[in-house]
């Protein structure tokens, strides 16, 4: 699979070398790292998961297409550290023409880049590479003058890897299947530990239990669980509240399963009981959702779909009181955005905001069979807005992961609660 994406990736890159390093390693505190991630575009083209490792992508080479620089084997390092795969069984397990030590890379680099026109490479993601690629092209400039071409052309590797990875193959799909069975687990669980006394981090360990338990290598993101007015708050990240009786608990949470992520959100009362105010507001943005999914098709838009969630929030908010005035000109007016101030979409793949463009020639670009989007409306009535105090501090969202396919769309975590009476009924068994 790997392999197969290198040479598609190739076939369309034409002439040219493409240098995608992996992400630097992060000291936690003092002689701790941070826990390492490898980077979504190297793991999709390797399957690779070291740190200190470079690939080299070249249709101008007369022997190497697919070169890794990585760390060499080590027994001292590996004691402390674990195994590393080392450059003597790198070619055969990656199924790559070759591979050197991580340390030869300033020396060789330079070979991979001479006598071509165009050099794939994102500049500014990692200032410290940045110095070792232009140190290699100031080398390539140098040797030019004895005869030879020098890259004059920068590419950002996007351009053509990002579009690969936004359309998503079969076998994607299963991997991402799965990250969405594990998150189902995991609100559940989540839902039957969410009882009035519990704190939100005891909420989020049994969220972080049952994804490792269920195989997911780490969240997909840093897990929301916000109580009552934090459920206000879209990025809340604290989970320390109390749960108290009468609290919408909001968990914004997903797993990652074999580098592919899932997101979702669910939004419920912690005693197991709507109250009317909250019902009404947990339904009008329930009815958002439904619409804005039913809307994800071949050919529409992300924008279209935002603006049918906004369509039919901007109804409810209206009759609920909540906004006033004629629906045109509170939705040219963006009165509603103080309720509903985010997007209700992004691409979801290996990355939980993956990559892909969103326009094409200055338009929204139409949705294809094989991307996969978020749906994800919400409304936030923070606890000093000024409206009917029955409604302050109620804080809704409700997030789904949905693929479009040749026909329409499949929700890939429709079977995660979120129907009134559904969740009720499970919060009522707890």
């Amino acid at each position: 699979m790997f392999a197969e994406r290198r040479k598609a990736l190739l076939d369309a890159m034409g002439k040219g070398v493409m240098i995608i390093p992996s992400p630097p390693t992060y000291i936690r505190n003092n002689d701790v790292e941070h826990e390492y991630r490898q980077g979504s575009d190297l793991y999709y083209l390797t399957g690779f998961d070291e740190p200190e490792s470079v690939l080299v992508l070249s249709n101008e080479h007369p022997e190497h297409k697919a070169v890794l620089f990585l760390r060499k084997r080590d027994p001292e390092r590996e004691t402390w550290d674990g195994p590393r795969l080392g450059t003597e069984r790198a070619p055969d397990a990656l199924k790559i023409d070759a591979a050197f030590a991580i340390g030869e890379l300033d020396e060789k680099l330079p070979s991979y880049m001479e006598n071509t026109k165009r050099v794939h490479y994102r500049i500014g993601l990692d200032r410290r590479f940045d110095d070792r690629f232009l140190a290699a092209l100031d080398v390539v400039r140098m040797r030019s003058r004895r005869g030879g071409e020098c890259p004059s052309e920068i590419v950002d590797p996007g351009v053509l890897l990002h579009e690969m990875r936004l359309t998503k193959s079969a076998g994607e799909l299963d991997v991402m299947r799965r990250a969405a069975a594990i998150t189902r687990e995991a609100h559940l669980a989540a839902m039957r530990a969410a009882t009035p006394g519990r704190y939100e981090y005891e909420v989020e360990a049994e969220l972080l239990r049952t994804f490792r338990a269920h195989g997911s290598e780490r969240p997909a993101y840093g897990s929301i669980v916000g109580a009552g007015p934090n459920a206000t708050i879209l990025h809340y990240r604290r989970n320390d509240r109390r749960l108290e009786d009468g609290d919408l608990l909001l968990i914004d949470a997903g797993a990652e399963y074999g580098y592919y992520a899932s997101d979702v959100t669910r939004t419920f009362p912690v005693n197991g009981t709507f109250t009317p105010p909250q019902r009404a507001v947990y339904e009008l943005v329930l009815r958002s959702q439904l619409a804005a999914i039913d809307a994800v098709k071949p050919g529409a838009t992300i924008e279209s779909v935002h603006e049918r969630t906004v369509d039919v929030l901007v109804d409810g908010l209206l009759e609920l009181g909540l906004v006033t005035g004629d629906k045109q000109q509170v939705v040219e007016k963006g009165d509603y955005k103080k309720f509903y101030m985010h997007r209700t979409s992004h691409w979801l793949g290996m990355d939980v905001h993956d990559v892909g463009r969103y326009h094409q020639a200055g338009a929204p670009r139409p949705l294809e069979p094989g991307f996969v989007l978020t749906i994800e409306p919400g409304l936030y009535i923070a606890p000093h807005a000024e409206v009917d105090p029955a409604y302050r501090g109620i804080g809704v969202r409700i997030e789904d992961d949905i693929l479009v396919t040749a026909s329409g769309n499949e929700n890939l975590t429709a079977d995660i609660p979120k129907g009134v009476g559904e969740l009720e009924q499970i919060l009522s068994a707890r």
